[in-house]
């Protein structure tokens, strides 16, 4: 369950999901102000109740996702108006870090496999966008060791003076002790998915991919880019081809073999 506690005070205040609040904030900066229409918002409204994930929870009203919207303007005009708000330089952005934030729409395994954005989730039946939306699953990055690992549940949000979203997360498999705040944005994205050994001529050389990291003192998952892939014959069911990676972090380059890699 991805389920935090709002930070407002006022017993009226709707209890959004973090996947709730990220689509809102990607479908504003894909529609301005055609968000504010109330279509729209009951629409949207009635895809999120029907999610699994508010079973035993109230339902998000149309009002409610509107007034979120209007709340939202009011907070960028303001912005505007003390010149706080600078746009972007397309020198910033690179193809790995898309300015269209979606916890829905994150990375590509390849072609086969392209990523969905919201809109295109909300045009499919209410049953198929339910079911779509209830079997996302996230990994968040651990500021302590700059590993990656599942998460198992968000627990509260808060937004900093910056305006960037932030989410206080629970990883799967650790006690409330390690719980952490990452930044949604930077360190949020939807599970990697495991390498079959009949997919690896789908990696080349410069993408990303998620890596099994082994040494002295610990274990972990962290980011890593293909410098080169040395492919060799094998069956379908077991890969035998060599993967030379760079770590993101340290700039490490090991070899790994496929077993030790997911698509990110």
């Amino acid at each position: 369950m991805y389920w935090f506690e709002s930070t407002g005070t006022g017993d009226d205040t709707p209890e959004f999901t973090l996947a709730e609040i990220m689509e809102m904030e990607n479908f504003y900066k894909e529609l301005g102000e055609k968000s504010l229409s109330w279509e729209f918002c009951r629409e949207l409204a009635i895809t999120f109740s029907g999610s699994t994930h508010r079973t035993g929870k109230s339902a998000i009203k149309g009002e409610q996702v509107q007034d979120w919207f209007q709340d939202k303007q009011r907070k960028l005009a303001a912005k505007f108006a003390l010149g706080e708000v600078v746009a972007p330089s397309d020198a910033t952005l690179t193809k790995n870090a898309p300015d269209n934030f979606s916890l829905l729409s994150l990375k590509e395994l390849a072609d086969s496999r392209k990523r969905k954005s919201a809109a295109e989730i909300l045009q499919k039946p209410k049953g198929e966008r339910v079911a779509e939306l209830s079997e996302l699953i996230f990994e968040a990055l651990s500021s302590k060791d700059c590993a990656w690992y599942d998460v198992g549940a968000f627990l509260n949000y808060r937004v900093l003076s910056s305006g960037e979203l932030e989410a206080r997360v629970r990883f799967a498999g650790f006690r409330n002790v390690e719980d952490e705040w990452v930044n949604v944005r930077r360190a949020v994205r939807e599970r990697s998915i495991p390498l079959e050994p009949s997919e690896c001529h789908r990696v080349k050389a410069g993408d990303l991919v998620l890596c099994f990291r082994e040494s002295d003192d610990n274990a972990l998952y962290c980011d890593a880019y293909i410098l080169e892939v040395q492919r060799l014959m094998h069956e379908v069911t077991d890969c035998s081809c060599i993967f030379v990676v760079r770590y993101a972090l340290d700039n490490v380059e090991p070899t790994h073999y496929y077993t030790k890699c997911q698509s990110t």
